[in-house]
């Protein structure tokens, strides 16, 4: 599999090139576009409970597709549900990289994807406390929501990321979870921060700059706000006008 990106990074899509009757696995709904003669088939990947797990736990969806490409080769262009950018990871035999749970997008068959309990929950849930372990031989393609930035972190030297802007990270990084704030659970309100990750070198931590945990709070508290004629709730009255 050949993995090239374009229109990133704001809306980037990866066009898998596939050689003769090779195949690759999509998450279900991300495929954008396949070249003629490309054969799709979709199913509970691992058997059902572990499908169940990685749907119910992860984030992810039941079904994973399995394209495969026709004896003269094709392609499968594959996009992400939110705007951002996509980039490609090869593995190293016996690592392992964790991606959080909803940027996993296709990777080479020779590739197993997992849930596994990370280790940390908010109390609301919201954050979750499960995240896709990806390893083996070949490649993984993931996205984010904004730009993706990476963070190349010596032995011994630490970053502290927002849980909502982490990507992804390599299983040489030591990761840790902790309340951003010192205060307590009411400073952490006041700040509008919640749990951070605390990381570790050496080994590389991917993070997004965009949050989609403030995306969603901000549309509910739009949508509360739909009786006003303002925000998300009143687009009617307030972006497109009202009859």
């Amino acid at each position: 599999m050949q993995v090239a990106t374009r229109q990133g990074p704001a809306y980037g899509v990866a066009r898998l090139t596939l050689a003769a009757n090779e195949p690759v696995r999509v998450e279900s709904g991300a495929m954008m576009a396949m070249s003629s003669g490309v054969n799709l088939a979709a199913k509970a990947e691992g058997g059902i409970m572990k499908s169940l797990k990685r749907a119910a736990l992860g984030g992810e969806s039941f079904f994973v597709s399995t394209y495969t490409a026709p004896p003269e080769g094709g392609f499968v262009d594959v996009a992400a549900r939110l705007p951002g950018d996509i980039t490609t990871y090869e593995f190293t035999p016996g690592h392992a990289l964790f991606i959080q749970k909803g940027s996993w997008l296709a990777n080479d068959v020779t590739v197993t994807v997992d849930t596994q309990w990370g280790g940390f929950k908010n109390m609301f849930g919201s954050e979750g406390g499960f995240i896709i372990r990806t390893e083996g031989q070949g490649q993984v393609v993931f996205a984010c929501y904004g730009a993706l930035e990476v963070w190349n972190l010596a032995a011994g030297q630490s970053l502290t990321v927002d849980t909502g802007h982490m990507v992804a990270y390599e299983d040489t990084v030591t990761m840790a979870i902790r309340k951003a704030s010192g205060g307590g659970l009411i400073q952490s309100f006041k700040s509008g921060e919640g749990l951070v990750f605390d990381f570790s070198g050496p080994g590389r931590v991917w993070t997004q700059t965009r949050n989609p945990n403030e995306l969603l709070g901000w549309i509910q508290s739009a949508l509360g706000t739909s009786n006003s004629g303002t925000g998300m709730g009143g687009i009617g009255g307030g972006m497109f006008g009202r009859d």
